[in-house]
């Protein structure tokens, strides 16, 4: 349908639908059978058995592959083929490549689960009511309402358009936006970027409001872009993630680089080829922490979904990690830092303070309600409104002192209007009179709508407005802002016919004030706990408002921002400094007041030209770029435009600020854990690298082989990694700084730790290996095994299977206790136990697997190991549990050493 060259009445009638009414339900139901969801078909996403084999895409799993299958050849070779090592290797690589599947899956189905908290809406009228609801739900025939900030949600035929212009660069490449008209027919060759009547999905309404029927949804529009507004198919690396990779390359080279020496070694040696050859591979599955990619993965997706559940959703996988490193704070005070309800308390005029069911109180607050676009809902005694919140305020106020906007709006039809912008700072409707003359109204901030009045409004006549007047209005101006209200003031000009479209240079001038409206939008009551826990962490809190500096100030001040009165600036203030002297003075100021967007920019950029790291809060279509210049855009999840949601990193589904602060607490947390982690698994893995490095070194068997080595990395290491994942956060978090984002990853001493814990495990294993070998693989130890029906070599000390046995329970035991050193710097006996039963279910399930595989016969033969008695198990715990002792008086040291400093 060439829908741009039919009349609304044509298109309305084409598509069976009212302009007053919109679809019902049961018509709705109908047409989405028949047109199906507002969705386009999405990127066909890879197999199960695709993602199986790319778990296999890994330099080092690749080199174990190999070596299964080399050791296989090499065995066949010498006349004895050797099923069971290859098959272990290869059975224990597919089953962390499973796990791997299972963790992309849901991982998968997470992130889609948080794409929909922030999926894009439309406001559709259906039953004659304005309702909010998912853009995937529409279907042609829907009537929707465009304001400035929103995407359009679908193809659509204008029906009104009020000075609406519309960003179409994805769909036409104009870098302009269009001026869109609704009453045109256009010819039906029109190109599609002429075809100014129509409005197409995904372009953003960047000025004024309208309209429009619904003509097309999902595949039938004339976009393929809307799937990319709720849905990104590549994931960044964070910066950690580079870093770990950048990690492990190194260790594999380290590793590929000790297994040529140890082999050359051996071939020197004159030690047989196969041997060699297994030791090299065992050597290259201990330096490698094969399980790490993984567990940092399912440890940031985990901690994503616990700060959505917590009202903060994050579109950005890199910003969990640089929230931990948050210096500054910067966030808008309205519905962030108070409550987002406005409410009329004050209303002032040339004498002061006036009742509001005065005759003076119903005349302002009339024209107040007449110069707005909210919507008034009353069903009997109860009222309910929709729009912007000041606006709210004064719809209600009016409707209680008698003047009720819906019958204001017929009396009084709007005929023109020029809606608010932010460098304005006001808003202007002309409205026709039963007497056939037309008045327009203006209202806005008080400072800026002075400026443009010649006349005041005093008692029910029009005088001019002298010096002394504009005195006496801005004391009682001050007076309401120095009392925390927010001010709006308003006047009205009698206009002639042939000016009522005119432009705001004509109706914005010598106008008459009449008087001013006080409201309050009272602190969030949990925010001064917020800014108070700021403060202890490090971040300096700012407020950033379009308000009066008095009004920022007050509410600063209450909750605990504002200290002095000196750190707070205005807007004009700002526009007088240099780039240089703002960078020089911006750590002087917590209040920003009377601002722009562009002001936003350049307090981000200022912010972060002195090396802080910063967060800023935006919920309007001007507020982008600064959500996008901030190293944390964190847009409005309630009253944010779609233009600053996909800006933005992360959003707040709650628009509160304290929900800012949980997520920095949150973030911290996440990278704790995940430094936790790899602290384990690294230190985990130079034991092992030890204990077969010294045993070579020194002429002793090899200590483990290559099936032990890979089930300790990819088994019992695991679990308690991921559980330290979800280790609570500490109670002490937000009393440390913030973490530098340049910050290296082993700094604080961790490189230390890590070496000094890995030699440790690896002693515990070598010293658990030498006695197993001195005191129990002997000639008559190993016969009695035999006897009982064990599959042992009996031939003396050509297997050392007792003391290979009890070195890898060892190593493996000794790292399961050694998960609980992780948990906090603090002592065991004071963050509790079972404060986190998650890594107590990880140790024993991890126990128990491990003491299977020794004692059950047919797994102990693959594991090459043999059943330990009471005696032998005794030594094992008891070498084991030593990582918790000596960690333990360490912690304790450190703890006597901070006391005397």
């Amino acid at each position: 349908m060439n829908w741009h060259s039919m009349s609304t009445e044509e298109t309305l009638k084409e598509l069976d639908v009212s302009a007053q009414k919109g679809l019902s339900i049961k018509d709705v139901k109908q047409r989405q059978q028949t047109y199906g969801k507002n969705v386009l078909e999405a990127k066909k996403g890879k197999s199960l058995i695709s993602k199986f084999f790319s778990q296999f895409a890994d330099f080092m799993i690749i080199t174990l592959i190999c070596a299964a299958i080399v050791s296989f050849l090499v065995s066949f070779l010498e006349g004895e083929p050797d099923f069971v090592d290859p098959i272990i290797i290869l059975l224990i690589i597919t089953l962390n490549a499973t796990l791997g599947v299972l963790q992309e899956t849901k991982a998968e189905k997470s992130l889609e689960a948080l794409k929909k908290m922030s999926a894009p809406t439309a406001h559709v009228l259906r039953d004659g009511h304005i309702e909010v609801i998912d853009s995937v739900e529409l279907v042609p025939g829907d009537i929707v309402i465009l304001e400035t900030g929103c995407y359009v949600p679908a193809d659509a035929r204008l029906l009104t358009a009020v000075n609406l212009k519309v960003e179409e660069a994805s769909l036409t490449g104009e870098s302009h936006p269009v001026d869109k008209v609704a009453e045109l027919k256009l010819k039906n060759d029109t190109p599609l970027a002429d075809q100014i009547n129509l409005v197409m999905a995904t372009s953003t309404v960047t000025y004024g409001r309208g309209t429009a029927v619904v003509t097309s949804t999902g595949m039938h529009t004339q976009v393929g872009h809307i799937a990319k507004l709720i849905m990104e198919d590549e994931t960044p690396q964070t910066p950690l993630q580079k870093r770990l990779a950048k990690t492990g390359k190194v260790l594999g080279i380290a590793a590929l680089s000790i297994c040529i020496v140890i082999f050359i070694l051996g071939l020197l040696k004159h030690l047989p080829i196969f041997d060699m050859f297994m030791t090299s591979v065992s050597l290259a599955v201990a330096a490698i922490p094969e399980g790490l990619p993984a567990i940092v993965t399912i440890m940031l997706s985990l901690g994503v979904q616990r700060m959505a559940k917590k009202n903060a959703v994050i579109r950005k996988l890199p910003a969990v990690e640089t929230l931990g490193s948050a210096t500054v704070i910067c966030s808008d005070k309205t519905g962030t830092l108070t409550q987002n309800v406005m409410t009329v308390t004050e209303i002032s005029s040339i004498n002061g303070k006036e009742s509001m069911n005065s005759e003076f109180g119903h005349f302002l607050l009339s024209h107040a309600a007449l110069c707005n676009d909210a919507i008034l809902e009353v069903e009997k005694d109860h009222i309910a409104t929709t729009g912007e919140p000041t606006e709210k305020a004064l719809v209600v106020a009016a409707y209680e002192a008698g003047a009720n906007k819906n019958n204001l709006d017929v009396t009084y039809k709007r005929i023109h209007e020029i809606p608010f912008d932010s460098n304005r700072k006001l808003m202007t409707t002309v409205h026709s009179t039963s007497d056939g003359t037309y008045r327009s109204i203006t209202k806005g901030a008080f400072d800026f709508l002075i400026q443009h009045c010649s006349y005041l409004y005093q008692n029910g006549k029009q005088i001019p407005l002298t010096s002394s007047d504009r005195n006496k209005l801005n004391a009682w101006n001050t007076a309401m802002t120095e009392h925390a209200l927010r001010v709006i003031a308003v006047a009205y000009k009698n206009v002639p016919k042939n000016f009522i479209k005119a432009n705001a240079t004509v109706l914005e001038n010598e106008l008459t004030i009449v008087g001013l409206i006080g409201m309050i939008d009272p602190p969030r009551e949990e925010v001064k706990d917020a800014v108070y826990l700021c403060k202890q962490a490090g971040i300096k809190p700012v407020m950033i408002t379009g308000d009066h500096v008095l009004t920022a100030r007050a509410i600063a001040s209450q909750i605990g921002i504002l200290s002095n009165p000196k750190e707070a600036i205005t807007g004009e203030e700002l526009s007088r400094m240099s780039p240089e002297d703002l960078c020089n003075n911006i750590a002087n100021y917590r209040v920003f007041a009377r601002v722009s967007p562009e002001h936003k920019v350049r307090i981000v950029k200022a912010f972060q030209s002195r090396g802080e790291v910063v967060a800023m809060t935006g919920d309007g279509v001007n507020d982008a770029p600064a959500l996008k210049a901030a190293d944390i855009g964190c847009a409005m999840g309630i009253t944010g435009t779609d233009v600053a949601k996909n800006a933005s990193d992360m959003i707040l589904t709650d628009d509160n600020f304290a929900t800012i602060v949980s997520a920095v607490k949150e973030g911290r947390g996440i990278y704790e854990n995940i430094i936790k982690a790899v602290h384990f698994l690294l230190s985990s893995n130079i034991g092992e690298i030890l204990t077969i490095f010294i045993a070579i070194l020194f002429g002793l068997p090899t200590p483990l082989v290559a099936v032990q080595l890979l089930w300790v990395n990819l088994v019992t290491d695991s679990l308690p990694a991921i559980s330290l994942g979800v280790e609570p956060t500490a109670k002490d978090i937000m009393e440390k700084k913030p973490v530098p984002p340049n910050k290296g990853m082993f700094a604080d001493g961790l490189a230390f730790k890590i070496v000094f814990e890995g030699i440790m495990i690896g002693t515990l294993a070598l010293t658990a290996f030498i006695l197993g070998l001195r005191y129990f693989d002997t000639p008559a130890f190993l016969r009695s095994l035999a006897e009982q029906g064990n599959q042992v070599d009996t031939s003396a000390g050509v297997i050392p299977q007792v003391g290979r046995t009890m070195a890898f329970a060892v190593l493996s035991l000794s790292q399961l206790f050694h998960a609980f050193n992780m948990r906090s710097n603090h002592s065991l006996s004071e963050i509790g136990l079972f404060s986190n039963m998650k890594l107590i279910y990880s140790f024993l399930i991890c126990t128990f697997l491990q003491i299977i595989v020794i004692s059950v016969a047919p797994l102990a033969k693959i594991f090459q190991v043999v059943p330990l008695n009471l005696r032998q198990w005794a030594m094992v715990l008891l070498l084991s549990f030593v990582p918790i002792v000596v960690v333990e008086l360490q912690k304790m040291v450190n703890r006597i050493g901070n006391h005397i400093q």
